[in-house]
């Protein structure tokens, strides 16, 4: 795992954050762990929301048995004990609203503010007075009694149900983030299977497993009584950033679960047809390997004096991007990017890129930008732009000196600007990148997921964080969000990627494979594009002795 710096699930910024969140707090619904295509069920919701009035209207009733951990925030029983509560229906609107509190400052405000009726109002009032108000009333979410929420609409959304399995809309209780203010984010009390035991910032974190939780009982994760196969009492996340410390530590048996092969250690790894090596295999390990919906880019902040207002001169840097080189880097591991929708989506542009790797073509969208071979008119200098990065990994090093060369070919001089992760996501939120390399996992397996990065009301802090804004961009998304039939909504999606494309608000690197490597011990792991708190679907097997006692 990379750096956490909170586990405030409205502060859930990066994968890594949703994943450790994720084990402490619930969303409404959760993916199946085994459907493909991904499907939806309940998580703490009973059932999945009905949905009434074309569309508008979504009302979720809650898990009866949905219970918070006991915390001191709770109060106190008879014995001096930490108590619990049960999870209500004012726990989840309450959290909602801290999604568009503009106090909280929550990247995952985009989810709501003008998705549900009436938050738009409350997070321009939030600003106002001392500390926001959540006794004002927010038109769109109502608590029709202890366990039901309505939730209604500003306008019929099919992306909204994928929104309420989000880890930025897990519900939290109001006691807590009261009690503990700004250490509520790292002060965890939720619903969830693990408990937070341990933070050692910049290290590690350690879960232990809640004997409590309901879906040990019932449900999809429930335990089997009597079975060889028991879910794992403790889960520890380790922050690792040498590589070739995780592969030791790996090997070791200190790792179970190692979540990308580096490159240099490919060879060792995977054999020339693929597979995994067999000394690896005869000690038990399993490789995995599947496509994913994770797009890598070069974002463009479109606020920057020289390359926002500059549309040939993004586009340069695009047809400078030597894709076919960059595959190999990284031992085709990752495949050539046409365009911010990954394949597999429905409603993705199949068309060639009209930008893809040319070096000529670069120099001559150079000259027409103003840079003639890469020089500044005005300074007599090279083209000098800086590219912001969140890791130092040799991985990240050695490919950041690739585009280096990449963009020195044409002429132009790339700057690399090397930060921690926390800083890195401070530097582009707060919009003082130039430009910045990043990637963005799917949050839902929908085109609109990758194509809300470009909407104007989404820029920064929000996920469209190259800042782009485009009006005939957002009237297209806005009317492919209310197309009433899916066919409709892929001839607008369509419209919308001809436009991001033309427009290169990002150099367009790949979209990721994934190989992960498994220790023989755990059982029952099935990779996924949304991994967020399945590890409690993992087990590892116990052997029981004559008086059925484990080992």
């Amino acid at each position: 795992m990379d750096r956490v710096s909170s586990l405030d699930p409205a502060d859930a910024a990066s994968i890594y954050a949703a994943r450790s969140a994720q084990l402490v707090y619930e969303t409404l619904l959760e993916y199946d762990y085994r459907a493909r295509p991904y499907q939806l069920i309940p998580g703490l919701a009973a059932a999945l929301p009905e949905v009434q009035s074309n569309g508008l209207v979504y009302v979720v009733r809650l898990d009866p048995e949905a219970r918070f951990q006991s915390d001191a925030c709770f109060g106190l029983d008879a014995d001096g004990r930490a108590r619990g509560r049960a999870v209500t229906a004012d726990d989840v609107v309450f959290s909602l609203k801290r999604l568009g509190d503009r106090r909280v400052a929550s990247p995952g405000e985009w989810l709501v503010l003008d998705m549900i009726r009436g938050m738009r109002a409350f997070a321009e009032a939030s600003m106002g007075g001392s500390s926001t108000d959540y006794a004002r009333p927010v038109s769109g979410l109502e608590a029709l009694d202890e366990r039901t929420v309505r939730i209604t609409l500003t306008r019929p959304a099919h992306q909204f149900v994928w929104y309420l399995a989000m880890c930025f809309t897990a519900v939290v209780p109001r006691e807590a983030v009261e009690q503990y203010g700004a250490a509520f984010g790292s002060h965890a009390v939720g619903s969830g299977p693990y408990r937070l035991a341990e933070w050692r910032r910049n290290h590690r974190m350690a879960f232990v497993r809640d004997p409590a939780w309901r879906g040990w009982r019932k449900g999809p994760a429930a335990l089997t009584a009597g079975a060889s196969e028991v879910p794992f009492d403790r889960i520890v996340y380790s922050v690792i950033d040498d590589v070739s410390t995780q592969w030791l530590c790996f090997l070791a048996g200190e790792l179970d679960f190692l979540g990308e092969i580096a490159r240099d250690n490919w060879d060792v790894v995977i054999d020339g047809t693929g597979r995994l090596n067999e000394p690896l295999k005869r000690r038990g390990i399993t490789l995995y390997s599947m496509p994913t919906l994770e797009v890598a880019y070069i974002g463009i902040n479109m606020e920057d004096p020289v390359l926002g207002p500059n549309r040939a001169l993004r586009q340069a840097l695009n047809c400078a991007f030597d894709s076919a080189a960059w595959v190999r880097f990284f031992n085709h591991r990752t495949v050539v990017c046409d365009g911010p929708v990954p394949p597999g989506t429905d409603g993705r542009l199949e068309t060639p890129f009209p930008y893809a790797y040319d070096p000529a073509r670069a120099r001559a969208l150079l000259r027409e930008a103003g840079y003639p071979d890469g020089m500044d008119p005005r300074t007599g200098k090279r083209l000098e732009l800086t590219v912001d990065l969140g890791r130092t990994s040799q991985d990240v090093r050695e490919s950041t000196e690739l585009l280096v060369s990449f963009f020195a070919r044409v002429g132009i001089s790339l700057k690399a600007q090397y930060h921690n992760w926390p800083t890195f996501l401070r530097r582009v939120s707060g919009r003082q990148s130039q430009m910045f390399r990043i990637g963005w996992v799917g949050d839902y397996p929908d085109a609109e997921n990758f194509l809300q990065l470009f909407y104007g009301r989404n820029v920064s802090p929000g996920p469209n964080r190259c800042n782009y804004v485009n009006p005939r961009f957002d009237q297209v998304y806005e009317a492919a969000c209310a197309a009433p039939d899916e066919a409709a909504r892929n001839r607008l999606w369509a419209e919308a990627q001809e436009l991001v494309r033309e427009d290169c608000p990002w150099v367009f690197l790949h979209f990721q494979k994934v190989y992960s490597l498994c220790q023989s011990r755990v059982w029952n792991y099935v990779p996924s594009d949304f991994p967020y708190g399945t590890e409690k679907y993992l087990r590892t097997r116990v052997t029981r002795t004559a008086d059925n006692r484990s080992d």
